[in-house]
């Protein structure tokens, strides 16, 4: 089983909540193909200002994936501005594990984070749609979730 943290928005994580599926652009295809049922994902979602609030970076849940990765091309996430009308196409069903009350906040637990070998510019290591982490990153971030 391989653990994995899938880099979102807040607006495209409500969507995963409420529908089960993650989605990602064109361009990462070969990295969601990787992905099998039983994997679970974690959700990351970046920093954003809402009116004069700043809603730091933050880990929402934990889901399992229960589909093989499929192409669909109904528009169902938001495509940020600079991606134009990208559709996410290709996806997985997802099942919730465990959606935190409350999302953890990302950087107090970069200093614990194994795959982040570079504390200072750690944004490097969250560039892409999806990426790999170590069973005790996924521990590391349940840990922070529980109340």
């Amino acid at each position: 089983m391989t653990r994995w943290l899938a880099i979102s928005n807040r607006t495209n994580w409500e969507i995963t909540r409420k529908k089960n599926i993650w989605g990602v652009p064109q361009r990462n295809k070969s990295i969601i193909e990787r992905v099998k049922p039983g994997d679970t994902v974690l959700i990351y979602v970046s920093q954003q200002k809402e009116g004069d609030t700043l809603l730091p970076s933050a880990v929402t849940g934990a889901f399992e994936v229960v589909s093989e990765p499929y192409e669909e091309r109904t528009k169902v996430f938001v495509a940020p501005e600079q991606m134009g009308d990208e559709v996410f196409p290709y996806r997985i069903k997802l099942k919730p594990v465990n959606v935190f009350d409350l999302p953890v906040e990302f950087k107090p637990l970069i200093p614990k984070l194994k795959f982040i070998t570079n504390k200072t510019m750690w944004t490097g290591h969250i560039r892409q749609a999806m990426r790999v982490i170590p069973e005790e990153d996924y521990q590391t971030v349940l840990d922070a979730a529980k109340p």
